[in-house]
């Protein structure tokens, strides 16, 4: 059905020396759902990008990156030939502007660490798409998050944003199961707490619909 589907996954790690890093709570369970769905469907050729995670699909294009400006370059070797893309990965929104080439000692009560911000990668996608590119994002929200969405959906040019609403009742990283919004321009749409394969097998639901309405 489409000549090239990019599916990002996993956190990514970003090193402060030989031993440390920043990185995030994504088990990548999710993007590999996404992707065994697809193959599952038989949507077309997969290149599964994914930071750091034990999730790996079987018969699909693996390419495993650590940070997020290594999986920046992975993606736009990529990109002009998809027809989608599914930004599942939760990448650092910061990284330490030094790598520290010795390990850190603790020789002080308090350090102080610099990071700068890290390249918006969705956004970057969102002002490069093309008509017939189908862009997908995700959202980790704890407060305000309709609103926060909806800005997310229009500022990146997506076609549809998959909304986590972080709570004590729905930690939705590393869990089985989740509860998200499915948040597309002309609507939003609630998945009641289900299982992280069944919520992908609807998210492509609604991919294709969309696909089939272009």
């Amino acid at each position: 059905m489409f000549k090239k589907i990019i599916i990002t996954s996993g956190p990514t790690l970003e090193p402060i020396d030989p031993v440390r890093f920043i990185s995030n709570r994504s088990s990548g369970k999710s993007g590999y759902h996404l992707a065994m769905e697809a193959r599952k469907r038989a949507l077309g050729p997969i290149t599964f990008i994914t930071g750091p995670t034990y999730y790996l699909p079987a018969q699909v294009e693996v390419i495993q990156v650590e940070t997020a400006l290594e999986m920046r370059a992975a993606i736009g070797s990529h990109f002009r030939q998809a027809n989608v893309i599914i930004m599942a990965a939760a990448v650092s929104d910061y990284r330490s502007l030094k790598y520290y080439p010795d390990k850190l000692k603790k020789n002080n009560d308090r350090m102080t660490l610099e990071l700068v911000k890290n390249p918006d990668i969705l956004l970057e996608l969102g002002r490069h798409k093309r008509k017939n590119q189908i862009l997908v994002g995700f959202a980790a929200e704890t407060e305000d998050i309709f609103a926060n969405a909806q800005n997310k959906l229009i500022a990146k040019n997506l076609d549809l944003l998959v909304l986590n609403e972080i709570s004590e009742a729905n930690p939705a990283f590393a869990c089985d199961q989740n509860q998200v919004y499915l948040v597309r321009p002309d609507g939003v749409r609630k998945l009641e707490k289900m299982n992280k394969a069944h919520i992908a097998a609807l998210i492509w639901d609604e991919i294709v619909s969309l696909a089939g309405r272009s």
